[in-house]
């Protein structure tokens, strides 16, 4: 009997090790091209089930990441942030509250509209809000300075409202949110954007499509956006001598990385490790999060990234294939496939995937990809028809190709490895 059993444990790991060796060089002579001379490539595939890398190129090299990045925030997220997101912190003393940031990005936000502090706050006589508790610049380092007024820029700031972006639809007529930007719109015959140095902002008549478009914030406009909504009950406090220690929480936080990661949010990035960071200490800083994940749940990653930012705006992070594929292993081995897939875009479904990589009869590709200019990187989890799961991480630095070149050639591999393994 153990005779046989070890029979056939040797000719499944025989024919196995020789399925991997078609593969490895089928792969190879995708990237043998002369397609592939000019950019910098990096592969890593490894079945979990198996415990076993099918395929290593480049691997551990690093590459800009763009926004492969929010891979790490989402696991930050899961790691430090309790199952419903901490809203703020508070304290009452009569006919006050006072109200300290935590970094909440959810509160009056286009999509979540959450409302939570503003119910709260509605029923006292006096609001205290202290937002000055945040040590992280307004925009990430190595963002660009040129998307000042891009929707995908928003400022990082200790207490978010309507997602620090001035929300513009124009169907039958031009509406405005928040209402308090009203009168500082201006409808022109340009796209859309703001000034430079002042929330001053303009929308093209002709213009149908839903366009958000980010603040400036400071200190006298978080006063006047609240004061707008509770005249005449708001003022902000440097310090305070009642300390704010219940949390109230808003959103359940699956919610907020689903969303983040589907449609690539960066501000919803950033701000998830600002969250995060309010779990250290009443300071926010994403810096904080960051250095405390690496050092305690990632401390055993292989090459150390280069990580400044949540978003992957920045030009400055510095990621290789073989750390993302281990962070998604982290994942998959404590969070169940089901709940953990539905964080990523599905491939010919959803998000920022919707029309690449689809499966026939049925989706195969659950990833993350990440684009800048130049740049376009996927990683994440592939189910081969045989039903195994492969963690992946794909990444293509400096082409001059245009992306959906590079994505045809990014599905001839993933097709090869859904078919034959």
């Amino acid at each position: 009997m153990l005779k046989r059993v070890l029979v056939i444990l040797f000719v499944t790991v025989y024919f196995t090790s020789c399925k991997i060796v078609k593969l490895s060089r089928n792969i190879d002579q995708k990237l043998a091209t002369s397609f592939f001379d000019n950019q910098f490539t990096g592969i890593y595939i490894y079945d979990v089930a198996a415990d076993k890398v099918l395929y290593n190129y480049n691997a551990d090299k690093y590459f800009t990441p763009a926004s492969n990045t929010k891979i790490f925030t989402l696991f930050t997220g899961l790691e430090m942030l309790p199952d419903s997101i901490p809203a703020f912190k508070y304290a009452v003393n009569k006919d006050t509250i006072t109200i300290q940031a935590t970094g909440d990005p959810t509160f009056l936000h286009p999509f979540f509209k959450d409302s939570t502090a503003l119910k709260l706050a509605k029923k006292y006589k006096k609001v205290h809000l202290i937002a000055n508790n945040i040590s992280d610049q307004k925009y990430g380092p190595g963002w660009a300075w040129e998307d000042f007024d891009s929707y995908f820029s928003p400022e990082v700031s200790a207490f978010p409202m309507y997602g620090n972006v001035v929300f513009v639809q124009n169907e039958d007529s031009i509406k405005v949110s928040p209402n308090y930007f009203a009168d500082k719109l201006e409808i022109t015959d340009k796209s859309y954007g703001r000034k430079e140095l002042s929330n001053s902002f303009y929308f093209g008549k002709n213009r149908k499509r839903e366009t958000e478009i980010p603040m400036i914030i400071s200190d006298s406009l978080l006063l006047n956006l609240w004061n707008d909504i509770l005249p005449n009950k708001v003022s902000l406090l440097h310090k305070s001598a009642l300390k704010p220690a219940t949390i109230a929480y808003s959103i359940p936080k699956d919610s907020l990385f689903k969303r983040m990661m589907e449609v690539s949010d960066n501000f919803l990035a950033e701000q998830i490790l600002v969250l995060a960071s309010s779990t250290l200490s009443d300071t926010l800083s994403s810096a904080k999060a960051r250095n405390f994940i690496l050092k305690h749940q990632l401390q055993d990653l292989k090459q150390k990234p280069r990580w400044v930012d949540g978003s992957g705006l920045s030009r400055y992070n510095l990621f290789t294939p073989i750390s993302f594929v281990e962070v998604l292993t982290k994942m998959h081995k404590k969070i169940p496939s089901k709940k953990l897939f539905q964080f990523f875009p599905v491939g010919g479904e959803s998000g920022t995937l919707k029309n690449w990589f689809s499966g026939n009869p049925k989706p195969y590709i659950h990833a993350k990809s990440g684009t800048l200019g130049n740049n376009y990187n996927l990683s994440g989890y592939l189910i081969t028809k045989s039903g195994k799961v492969l963690v992946f991480s794909y990444m293509n630095n400096h082409y001059m190709h245009s992306n959906g070149e590079v994505k045809k050639r990014m599905q001839m591999i993933f097709e090869e490895l859904r078919d034959n393994y």
